[in-house]
């Protein structure tokens, strides 16, 4: 059995990886050990990020109609709210939806675009060498191996994948545990709730009436996060925390989770690549685990295809190791400093300077600017990926390299007024001429005109970042690859010529690594 890509793993990371590359025409097989779709749900919640990078592919009205938008989030249960409503996106909320819905309709758009799914097949191995990549499978027919030009690991913090691979998994064991359950019936009338929540327990109404609780219990944190929870647990913790077992009954899933935090050493050896829990894991503090997942995706699926395709330029499948590694340690640093602030006011004789930071530092978001900066970095509409060094360096390239393309509506070539966004849906590279009308038009030469969309714009809605900008090559995955700032139509055509290059490549043989 051969195919261009192999993921193993059909949680949220995996399938919109497995999007991504049946987009842009690689032939994907998921692999996934479970029978079914798992039907309890860690996370709930997409961040803004998550959302526009959904907007990016045209799919992200399926999920709005399902979901809930809330316009902020919290940091570490601090009372002062991470305000995402002010942060310059389309999509400036969370949107509370559980993981099962997400990975169905993320399922539902893998079988549209071909995607191979084979559910209750369990990895044994994997070997690799210069010209492709083995998996052995055992799956209800027997034993078989499959044969790919790659394979990505998408199978979480046991990843057999990247232990197959040899990748190193350093970080630190878990040393705090918490628990949630989802109940059909909770007394939310008692004041007890509401003392509850002053207490750090998270109370989140889910669908058909159930509702779930998240807390750290003093007593009980120390448990580790293999053994299992039980009603008469929760009741006990609920009841040593605000008095009241708060009515609780009906437990439709309960679950302990502990703080364990590492990151892998490597998110690419070879031709097996690592995305999602297999490449980070973490405490999970601010719903950021399933989101940094969907990005790696995103950032990694166009890589990969022109890998596979045989047009990416040197060094381009690289480049998701160096740009998503950093994001990913950020991730788990940030958990960790919460993990820190939700644990210390619960552990003597660090109680009390505990509560007095926690305290100082709802002050401080309350600060609009130190507010702004948390929400875009747990929301990751401030992530931004290193500029290239070379020799287009400098005022034409600029601080926009790397960055998130803002969604500016405009009007294309004569065409009813667009967005940005829009452009992207079928996943090719975006030139957007910014120029008058009048000047020389920002052409794309016959050797990249299938993978790059030229658009000249007769008028945009404006955004302060591009001013002066004449040129921008817009990435796959939204991110700005180049910027040019230019009026001279020789320098233009050059310059753009080498950021085209740089980034969309060469036309060789599909056999290529």
């Amino acid at each position: 059995m051969t195919t261009d890509v192999i993921v193993v793993g059909a949680g949220p990371t995996g399938l919109m990886l497995a999007c991504e590359l049946a987009l842009a025409g690689v032939a994907t097989r998921i692999v996934e050990r479970r029978d079914r779709a798992q039907p309890d749900s860690r996370a709930l919640t997409l961040h803004p990020r998550s959302i526009e990078l959904l907007d990016l592919r045209g799919i992200a009205p399926r999920f709005l109609a399902l979901g809930r938008p809330v316009p902020g989030w919290h940091f570490a249960g601090l009372n002062t709210r991470l305000d995402f409503s002010a942060l310059d996106s389309r999509h400036p909320y969370t949107l509370f939806l559980a993981q099962a819905r997400t990975e169905a309709l993320l399922e539902e758009r893998a079988r549209e675009l071909g995607v191979d799914i084979l559910r209750g097949h369990t990895v044994a191995g994997v070997r690799q060498d210069a010209t492709g990549v083995e998996v052995d499978v055992r799956g209800p027919g027997g034993e078989a191996t499959m044969t790919a030009a790659y394979v990505v690991g998408c199978d979480g913090a046991r990843s057999t994948v990247r232990t197959a691979a040899g990748i190193e998994f350093p970080g630190t064991d878990e040393t705090v545990t918490g628990i949630l359950g989802d109940f059909a019936t909770v007394d939310t009338d008692d004041p007890a709730l509401r003392r509850a929540q002053a207490h750090g327990v998270l109370v989140a109404p889910l669908e058909d009436g159930v509702t779930r609780l998240v807390l750290i219990d003093p007593a009980r944190m120390r448990v580790p996060s293999r053994e299992p929870v039980t009603l008469e647990e929760f009741r006990a913790s609920l009841t040593g925390l605000c008095g009241s077992d708060c009515g609780i009954g009906g437990p439709r899933w309960m679950s302990r989770f502990g703080n364990a935090t590492r990151l892998a050493a490597r998110y690419r050896s070879g031709r097996v690549l690592l995305a999602g829990d297999a490449a980070h894991v973490h405490f999970p503090a601010g719903g950021q685990g399933l989101n940094a997942g969907l990005q790696d995706a995103v950032n990694l699926g166009w890589k990969l295809a022109a890998a596979v395709q045989g047009w990416a330029p040197p060094g381009l499948l690289d480049t998701y190791d160096a740009e998503r590694r950093p994001v990913g340690r950020a991730v788990t640093e940030n958990t960790e400093i919460q993990t820190l602030l939700a644990e210390l006011p619960l552990v003597e004789p660090y109680a009390g300077p505990a509560r007095a930071l926690r305290a100082l530092l709802d002050e401080l978001l309350a600060v609009r600017d130190v507010n702004r900066l948390l929400a875009g970095r747990v929301s990751a509409l401030h992530t931004a990926y290193p500029a290239p060094a070379g020799p287009d360096t400098g005022p034409d390239i600029d601080a926009l390299a790397g960055r998130r393309m803002p969604d500016i509506a405009l009007t294309a070539d004569g065409s009813p007024a667009t967005r940005v966004y829009e452009l992207l849906h079928d996943g090719r590279f975006v030139l957007l001429d910014l120029m008058p009308s009048d000047a020389e038009p920002a052409t794309v030469p016959a050797a990249w005109a299938e993978r790059v969309h030229a658009v000249a714009v007769t008028s945009q809605g404006g955004h302060p970042e591009l001013a002066g900008v004449t040129e921008v090559l817009i990435r796959p995955d939204g991110h700005i690859a180049w910027a040019g700032r230019s009026t001279d139509p020789q320098q233009r055509r050059s310059r753009r010529i080498r950021a085209l290059a740089a980034w969309a490549g060469v036309d060789r043989p599909r056999t290529s690594a």
